[in-house]
């Protein structure tokens, strides 16, 4: 029986394609024992996992046999049950968050959900601000807010045109020899980004839906490429919400740098930051220490959690 191990490149749901050690790229199913052992999931595997692939004779195919322990990963709801689990990616090493004032826009919401998330499973992120070539003052004027949120709580960020060869030759420096996850809503221009850095991928590029301000999906399923000068590029699907899995209500305010930095002030060992009495937090906001977009956003996705959590107490 042929054993070897390899890196999942790229997921169909069904079928992975794997890069594997000795240099081959092949197709594999999962093994059916794993499929129930890893149900937690909707997709037990991810692209950027490591895997043990093994040869079945009887059948003619290859198989996932094992996975290797994730350094970390990064998940979303599944499209199909919000109560579910999909891990997006294994073992990042960063993430770049592809974030447009306009066409589409995206909310400071959506920015602290992912955040959040990357916080929480320990990957560093840098926000890609895109398409500085198609804003005006209205919009110059929102991303002054935006640099204003994310720059004092300690976030990289790059103001950059993807069509501009000055604005990206300054990133290929920052994915050199690592392994970077690209998300972001579709249409923001992901897959032109990825393509001035990687040039002759020519990934599909999408168009803008101008009834709905939305992107039309052009990335079905997550896919890792590698780059010529080491390292790889997780292209992603384009996701309209960052669900929020995996946490007890009161674990929420940890993965909130800034709420974090105050919370030990607060009068209760329990408090939840809403209204509670001597909550730091709250006047640490009311002070301006914490901005009020953040704080709003925070309570949003408590709320949302809050709800799930219920959810799941019920199951």
């Amino acid at each position: 029986m042929e054993s070897t191990k390899g890196l999942v490149l790229r997921s169909t749901g069904s079928w992975y394609d794997v890069y594997t050690d000795d240099g081959r790229n092949i197709q594999c199913r999962l093994k059916g024992k794993m499929r129930l052992d890893q149900s937690a999931a909707t997709n037990p595997v991810a692209v950027g996992d490591r895997v043990l692939v093994t040869f079945l004779e009887e059948e003619g195919s290859f198989v996932i046999a094992e996975i290797e322990a994730r350094r970390n990963y990064i998940v979303r709801e599944s499209p199909k049950n919000r109560f579910a689990k999909h891990i997006v990616a294994a073992n990042i090493d960063q993430a770049f968050l592809v974030v447009t004032i306009s066409s589409p826009r995206t909310s400071t919401g959506f920015i602290d959900r992912f955040l959040m998330t990357a916080e929480a499973y320990h990957i560093p992120v840098s926000i890609i601000l895109n398409k500085q070539d198609l804003y005006r003052e209205k919009e110059l004027n929102k991303q002054e807010m935006y640099v204003e949120i994310y720059e004092q709580l300690g976030y990289p960020l790059h103001l950059i045109s993807a069509t501009n060869s000055k604005d990206t030759k300054s990133l290929q420096k920052l994915i050199k020899g690592k392994t970077t996850l690209f998300s972001g809503h579709s249409g923001a221009g992901k897959s032109t980004l990825i393509n001035a850095l990687v040039p002759g991928l020519e990934q599909r590029v999408g168009e803008i839906s101008a009834k709905h301000d939305k992107g039309i999906h052009t990335t079905t399923f997550a896919e890792m490429f590698p780059i010529p000068e080491g390292g790889y590029i997780i292209d992603t699907p384009g996701i309209k919400e960052f669900g929020i899995l995996d946490f007890e209500p009161h674990e929420i305010g940890h993965y909130f740098v800034d709420i974090r930095k105050h919370m030990s002030g607060c009068r209760f060992n329990n408090c939840m930051h809403e209204e509670e009495p001597g909550c730091a937090v709250k006047e640490a906001m009311e002070a301006g220490d914490i901005h009020v977009e953040r704080y709003a956003n925070y309570l949003n996705i408590l709320g949302d959690y809050k709800a799930n959590y219920k959810h799941w107490e019920r199951k």
